[in-house]
């Protein structure tokens, strides 16, 4: 394999691992913040222990992502010099704004948070936790709009003297309707995973009949999350894929392996056989919806992968602008299929919640501890396809990723960092799932209630009393 081939590899790699921890983070952040108000609020001591057990666990994902996030900015040094210097001067800017500003302002107040339960009154330890999770919001955001610059480049333009683009509208970059779009679907699908984590956890205590009044509280919260949030990924998700159509038409046409441009396109369940231009052994479709998806009326056209071909090669001259097609096709899929999959789980078990009680069908626990991965599943399988079908351009319509790759940084070498990472990935994977499984176990600390205060606005003494009551 060539070190282009490695490069991209080895990126992939740190990129889909380190993406599983972020949704979490970012969702639960809030759910936890959510759980302390209710406390600060009620007073009532399971939502203290659900802040407190809950927050524990979102503290571990929160390490691990901070840890794998710092290999992806070594990379852009590393393997991908040629690309830094020629898009530093815009993709740089983001990337500073949200080190500076937005990890800043949630390491900063995470540590507030952690370390103030005994030192801060109430109003300001709650606002911590508050403040920590609209950190996580705006780091997402000056990312996503990094990476929707890649999809869509606007406010820029490039210096032939100097060989590399230069960034004359930040704003442009920033509010592009691109990285508006993508920020709300991604957020979206944070919730999404967050909820499910909160669901698949509290399910599994209350199976094993620990902490039966938290539990049901922060289970029904879960399903509620999940089941709210899906209706918003759907309604973004269609935002997204519109916009997409219209600044990147050979993604969609790949999302389905259309090689003809076809109205009233339809849209494939599922397919047996070649997605390649000849006929596929078997296909299930849905007429019109890929119609419908692409420009909003299920007659639309949808531009085929052949013309597209065509059109790219008169405009950016020869080559191939074809991306991996069944990676694409399948990519986009499961991305859905498994996001289905964990809200049709959370609409069963809601619907048998009605009456109090726990379903109890041979189905719910499994379903229960899968709830945590489905998420993560399709959130990795929607980044394959967002990243990999957008190929052969690293930013499209501009630069390609072949021309990005460092010149001077060998086979052997990209090889031998990857093999390094992806070692030490897993070691940290084993290490952060022991750690989840025993935090999980364990359960929530006991509370002594004889400690606590009913005037639940006092700080102060009377929360170092709580503190050490737990």
């Amino acid at each position: 394999m060539s070190s282009l081939d490695l490069a991209r590899w080895q990126f992939a790699i740190t990129t889909v691992y380190h993406f599983i921890f972020v949704p979490i983070t970012i969702g639960m952040g809030f759910l936890v913040a959510g759980l302390q108000t209710a406390w600060y609020r009620t007073g009532n001591t399971k939502y203290l222990k659900a802040t407190k057990f809950f927050g524990k666990l979102f503290l571990i994902n929160f390490a691990m992502g901070v840890v794998t996030g710092i290999v992806q900015e070594f990379q852009f040094g590393m393997n991908w010099s040629s690309y830094s210097r020629f898009v530093g001067d815009i993709f740089g800017a983001p990337l500073a704004m949200e080190g500076l500003l937005a990890f800043f302002l949630e390491s900063t107040f995470l540590g507030m948070w952690i370390f103030g339960w005994d030192r801060l009154p109430k109003k300001i330890h709650l606002a911590s936790i508050w403040a920590a999770a609209m950190g996580t919001v705006f780091s997402a955001y000056f990312i996503l709009a990094a990476n929707a610059w890649m999809q869509h480049p606007v406010g820029y333009t490039v210096n032939e003297e100097r060989g590399r683009a230069e960034l004359t509208d930040i704003f442009a970059v920033l509010f592009q309707n691109t990285a508006v779009s993508s920020f709300a679907h991604t957020i979206s699908f944070a919730f999404f995973t967050a909820g499910s984590f909160l669901v698949g956890v509290s399910a599994w205590l209350l199976v094993k009949n620990r902490e039966k009044a938290m539990a049901t509280s922060t289970l029904k919260l879960g399903l509620v999350t999940v089941m709210i949030t899906f209706v918003m990924i759907a309604v973004t998700g269609d935002w997204t894929a519109r916009i997409m159509t219209e600044q990147q038409p050979m993604k969609m046409a790949a999302a389905e392996a259309l090689y003809e441009t076809k109205a009233n396109a339809p849209f494939s369940l599922l397919t047996i056989g070649t997605l390649d231009q000849s006929r596929p052994v078997f296909q299930i479709d849905i007429p019109g919806v890929l119609s419908f998806m692409s420009t909003g009326d299920v007659n639309g056209v949808v531009e085929g992968i052949n013309d597209l071909q065509a059109q790219y090669e008169k405009q950016y001259g020869p080559g191939d602008y074809t991306p991996n097609i069944p990676l694409a096709y399948w990519g986009f899929r499961l991305m859905i299929g498994f996001g289905a999959l964990a809200t049709l789980f959370a609409l069963i078990t809601l619907w048998r919640l009605r009456k109090g009680e726990l379903p109890k069908g041979r189905w719910f626990l499994p379903a229960m501890i899968s709830m945590p991965f489905l998420p993560i599943l399709a959130n990795s399988f929607g980044w394959i396809f967002t990243e990999t079908a957008r190929q052969p351009w690293a930013v499209f319509g501009l630069f390609k990723t072949a021309d990005g790759v460092s010149p001077t940084v060998g086979a052997a070498s990209v090889a031998f960092t990857m093999i390094v990472f992806t070692l030490l990935y897993g070691v940290l994977a084993v290490i952060e799932f022991k750690l989840m499984i025993r935090a999980i176990q364990i359960g929530p600390e006991v509370i002594d209630t004889s400690e606590l205060h009913s005037d639940v606005e006092l700080g102060g003494d009377s929360t170092k009393k709580l503190t050490m009551a737990y």
